[in-house]
């Protein structure tokens, strides 16, 4: 497996993660296709095989009952603590990012997950109702007592990642880490604000949704998976986009075609050559896990980069939470990643 590190941290994490969203219970108001706690548990068994032994949660995912299952899955398997990296969420919760919020749910995480410290705590959004300063220190506080090594941030604009990093600085704080964005070959409006500035931070990317919620993995828009019939997030998130994005998919299938590889490998293989270093996949079964570490060894040209990358127009923002009054975000909801 290869390894890189967690941004400024001594962290070193695969160039793979795990996401936990696939795991948990059904409920009718969330995901229909998520895998039980027998398959969490070898789904994380193979996981752990083959090197990827960073796991990426929240305490929404089902209800809580993915950080349940991992954590479940993780002592039936007898792991030792140091030698998986968990991280989760927080936000979509009472009290968004409050210091009071913060401090409730970073409790019911660790318990769930039957750890006393997460690797990584990540702010799932950014929460336009509390003070920064507030949520910065609350945030500090829990690396100062041990309950959590580092943080991340996720989906959100470059200028409000700017400004809490600049707000870390100014009072000493911890600084965010890592980013967990919005990104791949049919999305890429963070490359204009968002990644240069976690960038200028040396801040690791671990993007979400690397294989666009399936689309980039055949040729067609819809199937007749689980996911794809039953699941509204991921066509809020990419459907009104379809006209825009075929001609990606088209290409990224020429080149799976020429490299006699499936298209998610091609998909996977994007992130890489654009220096993301980990994306996370979600994985139904086992075998997924052993098709997306395959992809590790494809190396894309240049030239196939920029045969993927030329169809792109600009995109609604999908996953950044809009200042109030302004309307509902696409992809903004606790069911959206």
């Amino acid at each position: 497996m290869q390894h890189t590190t967690l941004g400024t941290t001594d962290i070193r994490i695969p160039r793979l993660c795990l996401g936990g969203m696939s795991f948990g219970k059904v409920f009718p108001d969330f995901h229909q296709w998520v895998a039980d706690q027998p398959t969490t548990q070898s789904i994380i068994a193979r996981a752990l095989e083959l090197g990827v032994n960073f796991i990426d949660t929240a305490n929404v995912y089902a209800h809580g009952t993915s950080e349940q299952f991992i954590g479940q899955s993780l002592r039936n398997l007898g792991v030792s603590r140091e030698d998986v990296i968990l991280a989760s969420k927080v936000y979509f919760n009472e009290g968004h990012l409050s210091a009071a919020a913060i401090t409730r749910e970073i409790e019911g995480t660790l318990t769930r997950l039957g750890t006393d410290y997460l690797d990584l705590y990540i702010i799932h959004r950014f929460d336009y109702s509390t003070p920064p300063e507030e949520t910065m220190a609350a945030l500090d506080a829990l690396v100062r007592v041990g309950k959590v090594r580092a943080l991340g941030a996720s989906a959100m604009y470059g200028y409000q990642l700017h400004n809490l990093q600049a707000l870390a600085d100014a009072n000493g704080w911890t600084r965010f880490c890592a980013m967990q964005n919005h990104y791949n070959a049919l999305y890429r409006e963070d490359e204009r604000e968002l990644i240069p500035v976690a960038r200028q931070y040396s801040m690791a990317l671990t993007p979400y949704s690397p294989l666009a919620s399936g689309h980039l993995t055949r040729p067609t828009w819809d199937s007749d998976s689980v996911r794809s019939t039953t699941d509204g997030t991921m066509h809020s998130k990419y459907d009104r986009a379809r006209e825009l994005d075929m001609p990606i998919i088209e290409r990224v299938s020429q080149v799976a075609q020429a490299r006699g590889v499936p298209m998610a490998d091609v998909a996977l293989a994007w992130h890489w050559a654009k220096g993301v270093e980990a994306p996370i996949v979600g994985c139904s079964r086992p075998e997924r896990v052993d098709d997306a570490v395959r992809a590790l060894d494809l190396h894309l040209t240049d030239a196939e980069v920029a045969l993927i990358d030329e169809p792109y127009t600009a995109h609604d923002v999908v996953g950044a939470l809009p200042p109030p009054g302004t309307g509902e975000a696409i992809g903004s909801t606790v069911q959206r990643v």
